[in-house]
Parts: C-alpha cells; structure tokens; sequence
C-alpha cells in the first residue's frame, strides 16, 4: 500500500424545498485507524478536504469540490476509528435531488453511491422518522465536540413490547382506586398453558399408581 491514498467515500442525499433539516448530504469517508488528533478536515461552503495519517502510516488525502454549496455552521460530523461521518446541510432548498456529489461530471474510482443510506427523491418522505440523521443525534459541528449517539432516538417507534411473545400491559389491569393489578385475570392464561402440557400432568398423576405396583412386588419378595 502507498504511504499516501485517497479513501473511499461513500455518499447519499435527502432534499425538501421547505425544511432545512431534511435537506443535506451523507459523505463518508473511509478513514481506518485515523485518530482526531490526526486528521485535518476542512468544510467550506464549496468543499470538503481531508488529510489523516493512521496508526500504521499511512497517510489519506481527499479534496471534494462540491456540486453545489452547503451550510457548513449547520452541518454535522462524527470522528471514529473507522470513518468520518459527516452530515452537510444543502444551502438551497430544493425538492430535486443533486445530480451527484462532486462538481466536475465524471467518473471517480473512490466514490461510491452508499446503498444503506439511499433513497429514491419520490420515496425520501416515507423514510420520514427511520431517517439517520434525525435518529443518529450527537453529532458536533466541524472540529466540535463529540456527542453520544442515542441521544434523539424515538424508542416508541420502535414497536410496543406488547402482542406475540411481549409483556402484557398490567395498567389495564388495574383497579380503578390505581392499585396493585388483580392477578386473578392471568388464572385463565395459567390454565391455558396447563393445557397445552397436558400430557406430561397426566403422567405425573400416574406415580403413585407406579409407587403401588412396587411395594406389591417387595411384599411377594418377603413372602
């Protein structure tokens, strides 16, 4: 491997003509084993550039010149061992999508379209809440802080733990002075789970008939 490469970078895109936070770009940079301390990113309003040397030296090098500008105040990064995240905030608000990344039309052997993170402009909307730069929050701004990445997730769309293997709501339960739930309502459930082992109760039942047969055995032995 050369001491200096160019990383992969993988990207995607949201847009809105209205809302300023649904209208960005995901840019990757593939970056392995290149800490903060080491690395030196720039974001202007018409780039983006990249220089970071890894624990094994070597040294990775990028300069993307952008289609169009974006809102770098506004704009999101995250620094790990592996990458470096960003989130550019589009400058102008536009329902179409940009026709690529990078200014100048052509083909970029590093550039990849990031498939897990795509959508198509007429499907974004359906995306909606699932969407990663809403839910993946924590992200400071360039050269900022650090933030934990859990921090403005929705847990409730999630799912319910209720239904099919979940827990049942014991507030429904409850009696109307809110006190402790009457457990007498799972009596029916208990049973019902009795029944469907209902073959192994029988077998029990049938012990002391077996207890019976063997003391009749040892009386004979005696005798």
């Amino acid at each position: 491997m050369p001491d200096t490469c160019t990383p992969e970078v993988t990207w995607a895109q949201r847009s809105s003509d209205s809302e300023p936070e649904r209208n960005y770009l995901y840019v990757n940079l593939k970056t392995p084993d290149v800490s903060k301390s080491d690395a030196d990113l720039n974001i202007t309003p018409t780039e983006v550039s990249f220089t970071g040397k890894s624990g094994k030296g070597v040294t990775y090098k990028v300069s993307l010149p952008l289609y169009a500008e974006i809102d770098p105040e506004n704009s999101k990064v995250n620094h790990t061992d592996r990458e470096v995240e960003l989130v550019l905030r589009k400058k102008e608000l536009k329902q179409e999508f940009w026709p690529r990344l990078l200014k100048e039309a052509k083909k970029y052997h590093f550039l990849k379209t990031d498939f897990d993170k795509w959508v198509d402009e007429d499907e974004q909307d359906e995306a909606g809440e699932d969407d990663y730069a809403n839910n993946f929050g924590g992200f400071g701004g360039p050269g900022g802080e650090e933030g934990g990445g859990l921090s403005n997730i929705d847990f409730s769309k999630l799912g319910g733990m209720g239904g099919a293997g979940g827990m049942p709501d014991l507030s429904a339960l409850a009696g109307a002075g809110g006190g402790m739930p009457d457990l007498s309502a799972f009596a029916g459930a208990a049973g019902a789970a009795g029944g469907a082992g209902g073959a192994e109760g029988e077998d029990d039942e049938d012990l002391p008939e077996l207890e019976e047969d063997n003391q009749k055995s040892k009386i004979q032995e005696v005798s």
